[in-house]
């Protein structure tokens, strides 16, 4: 009975590769260190640094050797708190990206991690929603509000924009009162109206950034840093921040030729963001969208999903609650 109770199931790989790494098994459960907390999962987001770091790359480099747990978003309750936590109580819905890019465990029925790292989940959202915000928000977040510094009246470009980072950097880039150009296949266009983009173009239209002038900033979510199309969109000036692949060498030098500035981001975790994020959704401000929910034990059907680059919004692994 006590290894039942102090046990917990968890998604783990004992090597690189394909889908079929992933195995669900049993490991110890975690105990939280003074200022953590131990959170129960109720649901886990899927996002590409996931499969990505499967497969060798994203964050393998951080996480080192298998074997290792995937996972980074999390939302669920908080069961046990350690000395010194003064944010969060026992019982608390919470949600958060643990840790990142270290590694999480979020594949997992429990997780421990510094409270300030997890906020409040958004009381209208269900755990399953609330799982598909953290990493895909907070990216889209940090880069508009920390890194671009949007201002109302800015036109600001957003690629992949019905992607998982791409729908919600359409809504924060609204939010702070910029005109929004958003990318996406045609079957997106009126949702990501909806979401606030005053302007979707066709991405598989030859020559679609001829229809785009006059960007102060471009969030280009495509990954690869080598799209040297989108320098023509930009103003005398204007900025471009790359996600995933960081900037390649000709973009930083097309990007410099207009007195521009290009760079590369990655995203950490952020308590105080979340919980601004919190308020958005609750207000109504911010929409989630959940592509699909998958149980734990069909992680791998989860990433195949997720690897086609064909769904809108998030996929989310969900637990027995």
């Amino acid at each position: 009975m006590p290894e039942q109770i102090n046990a917990m199931r968890a998604v783990v790989q004992h090597c690189l590769g394909g889908g079929e790494v992933l195995a669900v098994e049993t490991l110890p459960r975690p105990v939280p260190l003074p200022t953590e907390v131990l959170v129960r999962v109720h649901a886990a987001g899927v996002n590409p640094v996931d499969w990505k770091t499967r497969e060798g790359h994203g964050m393998a480099r951080v996480l080192g050797e298998p074997p290792f747990v995937l996972g980074w978003d999390v939302a669920g309750v908080v069961e046990e708190v350690g000395f010194g936590v003064t944010t969060l109580a026992v019982g608390d819905r919470v949600y958060g990206m643990p840790w990142f890019p270290r590694a999480a465990g979020g594949y997992a029925e429990y997780v421990t991690a510094p409270a300030r790292q997890f906020a409040h989940s958004p009381t209208s959202l269900n755990d399953a929603q609330a799982a598909a915000v953290p990493l895909a928000a907070l990216t889209a977040w940090q880069i508009l509000v920390d890194t671009l510094h949007v201002q109302p009246g800015q036109r600001v470009l957003i690629t992949a924009a019905a992607g998982g980072v791409g729908h919600f950097a359409v809504q924060f880039a609204r939010h702070l009162g910029a005109h929004v150009v958003a990318t996406a296949s045609t079957a997106n266009h009126e949702w990501l109206s909806e979401l606030g983009a005053n302007e979707v173009v066709d991405y598989h239209e030859a020559g679609y950034e001829s229809l785009i002038k006059n960007i102060d900033s471009v969030v280009d979510l495509v990954g690869g840093g080598e799209d040297l199309r989108l320098v023509a969109t930009l103003r005398e000036g204007g900025s471009i921040v790359a996600v995933p692949g960081g900037v390649s060498e000709a973009l930083a030098a097309a990007v410099e030729a207009i007195n521009g500035h290009a760079s590369s981001f990655l995203v950490e975790p952020d308590g105080a963001a979340l919980a601004r994020i919190a308020e958005l959704i609750d207000a109504g401000d911010v929409r989630v969208e959940v592509a699909r929910t998958f149980p734990l034990e069909q992680t791998a059907i989860a990433h195949a999903l997720g690897e086609t680059n064909r769904t809108r919004g998030k996929i989310v692994l969900t637990l027995d609650s």
